[in-house]
């Protein structure tokens, strides 16, 4: 579901390669091609007019194109702007990507979006009891596709899964396959998971937080987007249960070692592996294609399991 100085990202996974900001999906309903003529910026009218006139007629379209940009891709389907006015300027540590919604992903999103789906709008605080039918809820931050999530949703029904990215074909994907599977105990939420964590979320109310392969921001420079940083976990805590694991995995050795060093040095979580380093795959998370892909390259995959306290 990741500008934030700790975000995640969530979307935060980097099973897609992220893509600049321009839907390039289906058209969306309503609209045409003059539509789309007349809500683009129109320079040639705003240089032929006087300089005054010209400021407004540049200013009124880039309005047009930049409200036409916020309107729902799919009506009745995620927002592409859930958390509106309470959106903030900070470092995010994910990239929305609009890459193309395939027709199948474009089916789900308009069936099951109103009953398996939410957007993170920072508006009120969700009851977690009531909307997943009294199962326990892990939330997991960054899904990509999602085939990762269907199968932890399908192997473990008695587990409701918060799935949470920014990814429009993800959201839809994982919402087509948890259908075809039966699950019936995965939610998709879209938007920014620090206003969720933040605002969203009672006290103790997850019973576990997943963060599968989230973008390692390689760069020196972009460190500080990485989603595991003390601030972040500092929003984790309050809203998980006593005991309640915090998983994380990642294929990147420094950043491995920086998530390792982070929670470490948080009083509020304890390293469940006897030795304080990384612990075994865990048989539940499963052996994703592109972890596959990593291994068959080289990467060494590294998990670990954190205790709240």
């Amino acid at each position: 579901m990741s500008e934030q100085p700790l975000n995640p990202t969530p979307a935060g996974s980097h099973d897609a390669p992220p893509t600049d900001e321009t839907p390039t999906g289906p058209a969306r309903t309503g609209s045409t091609a003059a539509d789309a003529l007349a809500d683009a910026p129109n320079h040639e009218a705003a240089a032929d007019a006087p300089a005054d006139e010209a400021a407004a007629l540049r200013a009124a379209s880039f309005e047009r194109a930049r409200r036409l940009r916020m309107e729902p891709r799919f009506p009745g389907g995620p927002a592409a702007d859930p958390a509106g006015s309470h959106h903030e300027r900070r470092i995010r540590s994910f990239q929305p990507r609009r890459s193309r919604v395939t027709t199948g992903q474009q089916e789900s999103l308009e069936r099951l979006w109103p009953k398996w789906g939410l957007d993170i709008d920072g508006r009120r605080v969700l009851d977690l009891t009531e909307l997943f039918d009294g199962l326990p809820v892990v939330l997991e931050i960054g899904f990509g596709m999602g085939e990762a999530t269907a199968q932890m949703a399908a192997d473990d029904p008695g587990t409701g899964i918060l799935a949470v990215d920014v990814h429009t074909p993800g959201q839809g994907n994982l919402l087509g396959l948890a259908d075809k599977a039966g699950s019936t105990n995965v939610r998709v939420a879209n938007g920014d998971a620090v206003i969720l964590l933040r605002e969203m979320l009672a006290p103790e109310s997850l019973d576990g937080l997943r963060v599968f392969f989230p973008d390692p921001w390689p760069k020196a420079r972009h460190h500080k987007r990485r989603l595991i940083q003390p601030d972040f976990l500092d929003l984790v805590a309050p809203v998980l249960k006593p005991g309640a694991i915090v998983h994380c995995a990642t294929d990147w050795e420094p950043y491995a070692e920086q998530m390792l060093e982070v929670l470490t040095a948080h009083p509020r979580f304890e390293n469940t592996a006897a030795d304080g380093g990384y612990a075994p795959r865990p048989a539940f998370r499963p052996l994703t294609r592109f972890e596959g892909q990593g291994l068959d390259k080289g990467h060494v995959v590294h998990d670990l399991l954190f205790a709240r306290v």
